[in-house]
């Protein structure tokens, strides 16, 4: 349920499958663009760095849990059979080639997966006790393994007291979590328009406390400070109060979908500082 839920949260700010641009939309199909690089006509690396999200989520499919591709040796394994499929991959076949890139993704990962279980019955945990200053027998490994469980489980527990306070929190202004996705706007400009508008909402003191005390949008303050239309303010109403509402909660978890969005307005907004 949590899973299904975070999934929601992510489309809130822009994880929408449908709403994302084929990455070989300019070119073609995936199998078309295939054969452009084998005839060294497209870049390898550009598609393979364009499928990354739809490798990371066939991973942590197979895996059954998240796939952080930074930290995650699963997610290099994927990759590179997402790379091998690009070689082996035959159009006369009748199969799409991201169906083929998953057949052979699927393929590595079990190889590896048995490769790693064999590798655990050859050296024991036992292998690897020692004894503490009370001359108590300890496993190092097992004990970071058990440390990283209650990690695990620790976030896991704070993610839904998170979801739950959040979502008591929209209520308040006639807002659930389930419907976060359909609020979001389908372009990117236009979600990082409002993201901006939503934490100029939180940021300055006033216009948050008439949020708070009326229930209400500051509709010409915000309309003077972004510069926008009363109708653009209006009509993302409930958008815009849940990203005020995100920014000033406690919800560190949470908040951390945010950051992709910061980051891309902090550079676009060095890059204009270097362009002026």
């Amino acid at each position: 349920m949590e899973w299904l839920l975070l999934v929601l949260f992510k489309r809130f700010f822009g994880k929408h499958e449908s709403a994302l641009p084929a990455p070989s939309e300019k070119r073609g199909t995936p199998e078309q663009v295939v054969e452009l690089i084998r005839a060294g006509q497209a870049s390898r690396d550009d598609f393979i760095a364009a499928y990354k999200p739809y490798i990371a989520k066939v991973t942590s499919r197979f895996c059954k849990r998240y796939i952080d591709p930074s930290q995650d040796d699963e997610f290099s394994i994927a990759l590179s059979a997402f790379d091998e499929a690009i070689a082996q991959y035959a159009s006369h076949a009748g199969k799409s080639f991201l169906g083929f890139a998953e057949t052979v993704i699927r393929r590595r990962l079990i190889d590896y997966v048995r490769k790693e279980q064999r590798h655990s019955n050859t050296v024991p945990y036992s292998a690897f006790d020692m004894v503490d200053e009370e001359e108590q027998a300890v496993n190092p490994i097992e004990t970071q393994e058990a440390i990283h469980r209650y990690q695990i489980s620790q976030e896991a527990d704070a993610r839904r007291l998170e979801i739950a306070d959040y979502n008591i929190c929209l209520g308040r202004y006639g807002i659930t979590f389930a419907e976060l996705p359909e609020l979001s706007p389908k372009h990117a400009d236009s979600r990082q328009l409002l993201v901006s508008i939503g934490y100029t909402l939180a940021s300055v003191t006033t216009m948050f406390e008439t949020l708070e005390s009326t229930q209400k949008l500051p509709i010409k303050e915000l309309c003077e400070v972004a510069g926008v239309s009363r109708k653009t303010i209006e009509r993302n109403r409930k958008y815009l109060i849940a990203v005020a509402l995100l920014y000033n909660g406690d919800y560190p978890h949470l908040q951390q979908y945010l950051k992709p969005v910061l980051s891309l307005q902090t550079d676009e907004a060095e890059a204009e500082g270097v362009r002026a």
